[in-house]
């Protein structure tokens, strides 16, 4: 074994104490870390896929019909106008079968589908309910979001006059997979579907209004033969999709939203708990840091008489250096595994107890190999940074009157 390190293992087992309280210092630190990470990193991930499990990454529409202003000769008049927005009526995006093949040609595009989308009421009985009609490709349509395993009741076919429906209007309705709808669209025509599945995103709005029908279906049902009123679009990397959207904005010149734009206060609030995590492990590291700074600090104070008699002996400064840099980072490597695992244990106890009435937990804390490699690099470089002033300050000690004052 390398000389250092015999020295610094020597001085950790024979200062049992100290090497202990900075043992616990650095574990509770990186318990705290990792604990936080695992929840926070769980909390995001699980917002986001709640957020995209009911709408699709980016949406192509067709632009807003803005009003038209009359022309005047105002020469000789001043006119003061109120200008209100027009009526927008159900339209169908121009050559939509063509824009759809340009846009599955970009890059970062992995799925698209047509969809013609318009509101009505659904009619059960003397249960009258609005709803939006979603008429949709089904082999597309769960390529952008798989409703297969969301089906509480029946199953997702939409085939001929087939339709599932949210199990929020379900209740509304009193209707079974079974039941017979009527369905009263906007544009003032009406047919009966059967309810072939009822299914459950999580949002209530989603589950309280969607009902999916098959494309031809809603293109009639909206007097759009052959058209789609929206193109939903998946990515590869949902937080692209603002890029993305912009790209197809420019290229198509259809409205293109991204879920990114329409869930800002989602975004802001992830941001904020990001940034909020950040600062608490700064103050932690600083915390754990000082912790084995000052423990070194004062081992380099009582050992200075030995320390004195290495060098007097012949030990180079520079191995001195080494013997208490390997203190800090052996402490820092050993407290990260103790650290992790407590953090771990604290993450799935509080799982365990944030939990649905179905069991099931709120949402997955996230541990896995990336979250202790960076643990374990983290604690590791602080250990060794911490403990470079008393090192610095041992080798640097004068043998004869660390001797003569020991």
């Amino acid at each position: 074994m390398p000389f250092a390190w015999f020295v610094a293992l020597r001085y950790l087992r024979d200062a049992k104490g100290q090497t202990a309280l900075i043992l616990a210092a650095v574990s509770v630190g990186v318990g705290v870390v990792v604990f936080l990470s695992a929840l926070i990193d769980g909390l995001q991930v699980s917002l986001i896929d709640k957020t995209l499990g009911s709408q699709p990454h980016v949406t192509l529409r067709v632009p807003r019909e803005a009003p038209r202003l009359l022309t005047l000769d105002t020469r000789e008049l001043a006119i003061a106008r109120i200008v209100l927005p027009a009526p927008q009526r159900l339209r169908s995006i121009d050559r939509w079968l063509a824009v759809m093949a340009e846009v599955e040609a970009v890059a970062d595009v992995t799925a698209v589908s047509p969809v013609v989308s318009g509101a009505g009421f659904a009619v059960r009985s003397e249960a009258k309910e609005p709803m939006v009609l979603q008429g949709v490709d089904p082999d597309r349509f769960l390529a952008i979001l798989d409703l297969r395993p969301k089906i509480v009741a029946g199953r997702f076919d939409v085939a001929g006059d087939g339709v599932a429906i949210g199990s929020t209007l379900a209740r509304d309705l009193d209707a079974v997979v079974g039941d017979r709808l009527r369905i009263e669209t906007t544009e003032g025509r009406e047919d009966v579907v059967t309810v072939t599945g009822i299914f459950t995103l999580g949002n209530e709005a989603v589950d309280r209004t969607w009902v999916l029908a098959s494309l031809r279906h809603a293109q009639s049902l909206y007097a759009l033969p052959g058209g789609a009123t929206t193109l939903e679009l998946k990515v590869s990397d949902v937080f692209e999709a603002e890029r993305v959207a912009t790209d197809l904005r420019d290229r198509t010149g259809l409205d293109a939203d991204s879920w990114m734009t329409l869930n800002e206060q989602l975004l802001a609030g992830l941001a904020a708990q990001e940034r909020s995590k950040t600062m608490i492990q700064v103050l932690v590291v600083i915390a754990v840091a000082l912790g084995i700074a000052s423990v070194l600090a004062v081992s380099v104070v009582q050992k200075s008489r030995e320390i004195g008699i290495l060098r007097a002996v012949g030990t180079t400064s520079r191995r001195v250096l080494a013997v208490f840099l390997i203190q800090g980072g052996v402490l820092g490597l050993a407290g990260s595994f103790l650290g992790f695992g407590l953090g771990a244990l604290l993450a799935k106890l509080f799982e365990s107890t944030a939990r649905r009435p179905d069991g099931t937990p709120d949402f997955l804390v996230l541990l896995d190999a990336a979250l202790f490699a960076s643990a374990t690099v983290l604690a590791t470089v602080i250990g060794v940074l911490a403990a470079t002033i008393p090192a610095w300050r041992a080798a640097r000690i004068d043998p004869a009157q660390a001797i003569r004052n020991g």
